[in-house]
């Protein structure tokens, strides 16, 4: 590992693209905790209390998440790699205590916390980065046996899919999906044959809607999302608010903390369903702001990964870049009735901790990346 001085001269030249990628988390960060402050009206017990409650907490838990993305951003990635299969250890067991009933924490018939005291910590955030950490160490480590079928395909794709059906067990569809999604196209970039993940794939979106199909929770939502409006008074109220919100807002908005719907007509509104009280209160210009800076991160992430020097870290990159921009477009497209209904938080914005944390880390690794790419020149070409 390198030393704490080599880090810190690293640190301090940083490239154009993490300073871009800092650029949009700060505004993005800002605008999250000037909107919980709005939305948190709607938590009527806790305002009679504090009124800056989730305002407080969240800021408790980004000074949290801040030291966690510094950190990952300047640690050793060589070092990170030879750590992946003790972090990959370590998260499948807190996955596994999160299915234990007398440990886990049940909230609305799911169970995806563990209870740590002053904190509640969801596992499936950080499942995310271990799995990222891994399937880009394996693939760099075996490259020449990337196209195999059992080294190239197999083992790796059992990863995944133990990582996938822990997290649908808790259950949690939309993260289990994220993940699978995230997953495989890391197997593709990585060179694994189009013809063992496409027949593979198919499967997994059949079984996954199967038991889509037998849910009647979710059964629910893709039935509501299917006609919002007939379903706007039962399975389909908190999009038809949702929607309700967009369009009070129009395009200048009605003005920062003059928002209704969160006025306990849009549950959620704090944490899922954030985005449309941006676009109630600020308008559509916020709004598009938003995609835009999500947009950013998008492209700034990939025109930087072609000076990626090895296997390794263009996955790595490519992994954290994934997890952060699929999400937020996961959050954007339910939230304005594009997909189906499903609680996945709107990264940066949303109230969270564990999933704020999860967001930084992942920058952090970006950071990271993008410091090393420019720091050291390509000594030798990508191994075949």
């Amino acid at each position: 590992m390198n030393t704490i001085g080599q880090h810190t001269i690293r640190y301090l030249r940083r490239p154009g693209a993490g300073w871009a990628l800092l650029a949009c988390v700060f505004v993005l960060t800002a605008l999250g905790l000037i909107m919980l402050t709005s939305a948190g009206q709607s938590h009527n017990e806790i305002i009679k209390q504090d009124e800056f409650y989730l305002f407080r907490k969240q800021a408790m838990w980004l000074g949290i998440a801040l030291c966690a993305g510094i950190f990952m951003s300047i640690i050793s990635l060589d070092w990170l790699g030879k750590m992946s299969h003790y972090i990959a250890i370590a998260v499948l067991g807190l996955l596994a205590l999160v299915l234990v009933p007398q440990i886990g924490v049940e909230v609305n018939g799911a169970r995806r916390w563990l209870d740590l005291g002053l904190m509640r910590l969801q596992v499936s955030d950080l499942a995310k980065i271990a799995l990222i950490i891994w399937l880009a160490r394996y693939y760099g480590t075996r490259q020449r046996e990337v196209a195999q079928f059992w080294k190239g395909f197999v083992f790796p794709g059992f990863a995944v899919g133990v990582c996938f059906m822990m997290i649908i067990m808790e259950p949690d569809f939309g993260t289990a999906a994220l993940c699978g999604a995230v997953g495989f196209a890391m197997m593709f970039l990585a060179g694994a044959r189009l013809w063992f993940l496409m027949p593979t794939a198919l499967m997994g979106v059949a079984a996954f809607s199967v038991a889509v199909y037998f849910d009647p929770v979710r059964m629910r939502r893709i039935t509501s999302f299917l006609d919002v409006e007939a379903n706007k008074a039962d399975s389909g109220y908190q999009l038809w608010q949702g929607i309700l919100a967009f369009g009070a807002g129009g395009l200048p908005g009605v003005g920062l903390g003059q928002g209704r719907q969160q006025l306990f007509f849009l549950p959620e509104a704090h944490t899922d369903f954030i985005f449309p009280v941006i676009g109630e209160e600020l308008g559509l210009v916020a709004t598009m702001a938003v995609v835009a800076l999500f947009a950013t991160i998008f492209a700034v992430g990939v025109l930087a990964l072609r000076r990626a020097p090895n296997l390794y870290q263009f996955l790595l990159a490519t992994g954290a870049l994934l997890f952060l921009t699929l999400q937020a477009l996961i959050n954007m497209g339910v939230v304005t009735g594009m997909l189906p209904t499903k609680g996945m938080s709107l990264p940066f914005i949303s109230y969270g901790g564990t999933n704020l944390v999860t967001m930084f880390v992942l920058i952090g690794l970006l950071f990271n990346c993008f410091a090393n790419w420019s720091a050291k020149p390509l000594l030798k070409p990508r191994e075949l």
